[in-house]
């Protein structure tokens, strides 16, 4: 399974992060799935491919080709596609991948986090997406759309079909692999 995962790029990105996005990347690597991600060397994007990387892990890394600019690119991966825009490179992420987690990440991750849940709720794609809760960074997310919800101005999308929470590495690989 290529597996696609949004996470932060960011230089000051806690250990906490770190340490768990790395084994994310282990475990994507130790399962025989394929890792597609921001092509990033730093943050959880930077942990994420090391993990897969260091356990002989097939690693797809798509990026504009100015990202260099902002952040390091992952020069270790198996194939690298260089993208005109970030648009290009959001197009690639859907086309290459057969799931997505979202790991801690900022505001691109946000970006990318929620136009893959529209295109999913206008049925341009069905592939299981994954929010990957670790130490409950995304709690005020939640709270945010069950507000928004509340409001009426966002239709329910925190159905089933729409994506899941998980807390650890194994209910990622549950939902992965068994549902």
């Amino acid at each position: 399974m290529r597996i696609c995962v949004y996470g932060a790029g960011s230089t000051d990105t806690k250990s906490k992060y770190i340490d768990e996005s790395y084994r994310l990347g282990e475990e994507i690597a130790k399962r025989g799935h394929s890792l597609v991600f921001g092509g990033g060397s730093t943050g959880v994007m930077g942990a994420v491919s090391k993990g897969a990387i260091d356990n002989n892990g097939k690693v797809l890394g798509i990026a504009p080709e100015w990202m260099e600019k902002f952040e390091g690119i992952c020069r270790e991966c198996d194939e690298f596609i260089y993208t005109e825009s970030m648009e290009e490179r959001k197009n690639l992420f859907l086309e290459n991948s057969d799931a997505f987690i979202i790991a801690p990440g900022g505001i691109g991750t946000l970006d990318e986090f929620f136009e893959i849940i529209v295109l999913k709720k206008l049925k341009r794609h069905d592939k299981k997406i994954i929010v990957f809760n670790m130490f409950d960074y995304y709690d005020p997310m939640f709270e945010m759309i069950e507000f928004m919800m509340e409001e009426g101005v966002v239709r329910a999308i925190k159905d089933k079909n729409t994506f899941k929470i998980a807390d650890t590495m194994e209910r990622i690989f549950e939902i992965l692999e068994d549902e």
